[in-house]
């Protein structure tokens, strides 16, 4: 494979990152992403021809129940202890002129 990370790739990632990296620390990030690279090239020598795409590792079926009302309708219940009302609501004093 040929060299494809760069000193100039690793000070431009380094800027996005927003780090300071001493050389060590640099040589050092250009041999972890080499390596990266290395292990991504050998995944794509496997042969994938019907292999179906997937985006989960497991099945994932529709996990939401069904919306059931459990508390009916209790309005009047609700408003009965309202020190005022109106039209089946809360009624409450203007806050906004």
């Amino acid at each position: 494979m040929a060299e494809r990370i760069t000193d100039e790739t690793i000070e431009y990632v380094g800027i996005l990152a927003k780090l300071e990296l001493s050389d060590e620390e640099k040589e050092q990030a250009k041999k972890d992403m080499t390596n990266m690279l290395n292990y991504i090239d050998k995944l794509n020598e496997l042969d994938t021809d019907g292999v179906e795409p997937m985006s989960h590792v497991f099945p994932v079926n529709n996990v939401f129940r069904e919306d059931v009302v459990t508390n009916g309708d209790e309005r009047e219940r609700i408003l009965a202890n309202a020190p005022a009302k109106k039209d089946g609501s809360f009624k409450v004093p203007k806050t906004v002129e």
